[in-house]
């Protein structure tokens, strides 16, 4: 009888391990200086695939923070050859590591090509980052493009909730990204979770697509998921005070008023938006990155990434704002 258990329980573990083997990997990371980070389990690829960015599995949350920071910056038509400028790829590099989400946009490629290098220059650092954009981009012929870039050690995405808003064509000229996330670290049960809107708006059409936003936030706030937290962030072309039919959503607010958001310093286009009441978690603080400032940049190097500005506001990283601080 034991000698009957033995031989099933050498042959389950051989086919287990030939399955495992024969459709996982194990993907090694280390630091730039070489020492060892940790070790993810990916899917194979078919072949002739490629590995989507999501993993089934997550590298180690890093140590809870009172505190997140979610940010959009608009890459003003971002490529491989502008990626391939030392000065804006350590630039983009240093900029959008300070943050733990960054809605962006206005990426000029026909795949996702420019975002896995960019990524990918990110993590060369020793960071762990990743990125969600519109699933059907390989398939969609499309100039433009927006997407997700975030710390996978402090917040993770629910891949299935990754998706652009579907409306009637001529709409949007860029439709709306959209994917929900939860802060890593604290009990799932107390994380913050929260829903993206990822937005850019075309100047020329501005008033109607501002208009549509209005539809597409209550549609997010009323979609019956149970997320209370709709938070629209990214390009608007316009301030508060003149966003249509939005800005007559109750309870919206803006975390950036009366500073300008471009390079130049002109105008205030970018902003974070969401419901004051329902998402308490927001702790008040929020600002625009000068990027000639902060980075020691000539205005002809701060415009050279982009002619809009990191605009970032600040949310607990626990449900209901159990903390408020970053240190």
């Amino acid at each position: 009888m034991w000698r009957i258990i033995l031989v099933t329980t050498a042959a389950a573990l051989g086919v287990g391990g030939w399955y495992a083997s024969a459709n996982y990997s194990l993907e090694v990371h280390r630091s730039t200086e070489g020492k060892f980070q940790y070790v993810r389990i990916v899917p194979r690829a078919a072949s002739g695939s490629v590995p989507s960015e999501g993993a089934i599995d997550q590298p180690p949350a890093a140590p809870t923070r009172p505190a997140i920071r979610l940010a959009t910056f608009n890459l003003g038509g971002l490529d491989d050859n502008r990626l391939a400028n030392p000065k804006v790829c350590d630039s983009l590099v240093r900029i959008l590591a300070r943050f733990d989400v960054v809605a962006l946009q206005h990426i000029r490629s026909g795949n996702r090509g420019v975002l896995m290098r960019l990524k990918d220059q990110i993590n060369a650092t020793g960071r762990c980052f990743d990125f969600v954009t519109c699933p059907t981009l390989d398939r969609d012929p499309v100039e433009i493009y927006n997407a997700m870039l975030f710390d996978a050690t402090t917040v993770e995405v629910d891949h299935s909730t990754v998706h652009s808003v579907d409306a009637p064509p001529g709409t949007f000229h860029v439709r709306p990204l959209m994917a929900e996330f939860r802060v890593r670290g604290p009990p799932p049960s107390e994380a913050f979770t929260f829903a993206l809107v990822n937005v850019l708006v075309d100047p020329r059409r501005a008033p109607q697509e501002l208009d549509a936003l209005a539809d597409v936030y209550r549609a997010a706030r009323d979609s019956g998921h149970g997320e209370d937290d709709i938070i629209m962030l990214g390009d608007l072309e316009s301030d508060p005070e003149h966003l249509g039919r939005l800005n007559r959503v109750p309870g919206i607010v803006a975390a950036v008023n009366g500073v300008p958001t471009t390079t130049r310093g002109t105008r205030l286009a970018d902003n974070i938006f969401f419901d004051r009441r329902a998402t308490v978690e927001y702790t008040g603080r929020s600002g625009v990155l000068d990027m000639i400032r902060e980075l020691d940049l000539t205005p002809q190097e701060a415009l050279d990434i982009s002619e809009h500005l990191p605009v970032w506001a600040e949310f607990s990283s626990y449900e209901n704002g159990q903390a408020s601080h970053v240190n």
